[in-house]
């Protein structure tokens, strides 16, 4: 039989039904400080939204800019060299945050929007 693999509400993976032991700890979670690539991969998986909140996400690198999710994901083996090697290219994420208020965050890679929990959007008529 296979082994079934799963990933709970607490960010922990699982194999089979075994609870007592998780298989791999904090697989999918949201590190606020990212200092190695394992936490880079698993606030990666867990997304760019907070739960239960719903809040957008975005991360930060040593120089602070702001990386959107997806284009951290498409630039994953330039950040992770960069966290293994302590550099500062420009591509060290160190953080994730949330944009609460900030309507004019853009990603410094992409310059696409990156939405705000708060900041209201304004409309071209104004």
């Amino acid at each position: 039989m296979k082994s079934r693999f799963f990933v709970a509400s607490d960010g922990d993976m699982y194999k089979d039904d075994n609870f007592k032991k998780p298989f791999r700890d904090m697989f999918s979670y949201t590190f606020r400080h990212i200092n190695t690539t394992a936490q880079l991969r698993a606030t990666l998986r867990y997304g760019e939204h907070a739960w239960p909140s719903g809040y957008p996400m975005f991360l930060i690198t040593s120089d602070g800019a702001a990386l959107h999710f997806n284009c951290a994901k498409e630039n994953y083996r330039s950040i992770s060299d960069s966290i293994r090697h302590k550099l500062d290219d420009g591509w060290r994420v160190v953080a994730c945050d949330i944009n609460y208020e900030d309507g004019d965050l853009c990603c410094d890679d992409c310059s696409k929007h990156i939405e705000s929990a708060y900041a209201e959007q304004e409309s071209e008529d104004e």
